[in-house]
């Protein structure tokens, strides 16, 4: 099995900047392909950001493509989200997730996703 750990959320200003992190144990980190989803209150979760398992491939979804920017850290077992040109509406609970990565990539589907983090709030205030 898999565990995932996010940190980083916190409060922050519209325009400002903020890096999560998603720190894994448990079976070989580079088994699996990274997605970043978020949930807003009364909102479904939807795809944000995701990575394959050697990280040199990453899949954005349009509302962040440009602004968040994911990465990995193999000898850390540790994926980071990028945020920056926060905005109002990216105000969420996100979460990391892994999908084995004999699926195929992009994965920015929710089915596949065998393992998730407990979810950091992130809150953009205007």
């Amino acid at each position: 099995q898999v565990q995932l750990v996010e940190s980083g959320g916190g409060l922050v200003q519209a325009g400002g900047s903020l890096r999560l992190s998603c720190a894994a144990s448990g079976r070989t980190f580079s088994s699996y392909h990274i997605g970043w989803f978020r949930q807003a209150p009364g909102k479904e979760r939807e795809f944000v950001a995701g990575i394959n398992w050697s990280g040199r491939l990453t899949n954005y979804a349009d509302s962040v493509k440009g602004r968040f920017t994911a990465s990995k850290d193999n000898a850390k077992n540790t994926v980071y989200l990028q945020m920056n040109s926060l905005k109002p509406d990216d105000t969420a609970v996100y979460s990391c997730a892994a999908i084995p990565n004999t699926e195929a990539f992009p994965a920015r589907s929710l089915l596949g996703y065998r393992y998730w983090g407990q979810g950091t709030q992130v809150t953009v205030s205007s």
